[in-house]
Formats: C-alpha cells, structure tokens, sequence
C-alpha cells in the first residue's frame, strides 16, 4: 500500500525541516504555558515522534533516570506531567474511513504544578 520512496522522502523531510526537534522545542514549551490542571495532548503520526513525546511524558513524571550509586534521591523530584491513561490508537472503522490514520497515536497528560 505504500510506496517504497515514501520512507526515503520522509526521512529527508523531517531531517530538513528539523521536525523532531521542533517537536521536542514544541513539548517544552507547551509545558512552560500550561496552568496546572491543564491537559496536554499530543497526536504523533510516526514512531519517532512517538517516542519523542512517550519519553518526554515519562522523563517529566518520573524523572531522569539516574545512576543507583549517586547520591541524589528520587523522591527529590517532583514531577510537572501525570500521563492519563495509555496510548490511543484509531479503530478499525477509522482507518477504514481514514487511511492515513492508521499510525496516529494520541498520547494526553495532565500538568501538577
């Protein structure tokens, strides 16, 4: 169903336009604005934003992932984003009724602070 050009052509287009790290710029700064309570939803259509934004959720509810032997304790971290509930993926019936849905995913948060 896809053309085999079509991962070649994208690949040069998001290296061009820097989308991923637009993308990256994008999730900080939405964080900087929200007001707490506020949700943050994010609808990524490739994998590599979607780790992008699945690690950026992750990386501000638990925090960095630190060495075991360093003496900074976790419990110090206090995070800004909560995830609400797992990933979103279309339906059967959506992609049926909209092709180019079949690889969106749609990840929300809630800002703590």
């Amino acid at each position: 169903k896809i053309h085999p050009a079509t991962k070649t052509f994208q690949a040069i287009r998001i290296a061009v336009n820097g989308e991923l790290e637009q993308l990256e710029t994008a999730l900080h700064q939405a964080l900087r604005v929200m007001r707490k309570g506020a949700p943050l939803c994010v609808i990524s259509f490739h994998s590599l934003e979607e780790r992008i934004v699945k690690r950026f959720i992750r990386r501000e509810y638990q925090g960095e992932q630190l060495p075991p032997d360093l003496p900074v304790v976790q419990s110090q971290h206090r995070p800004r984003l909560k995830p609400l509930g797992k990933a979103i993926r279309p339906g059967r019936a959506e992609v049926d009724h909209n092709p180019r849905a079949r690889s969106a995913v749609l990840r929300v948060a809630e800002r703590l602070q």
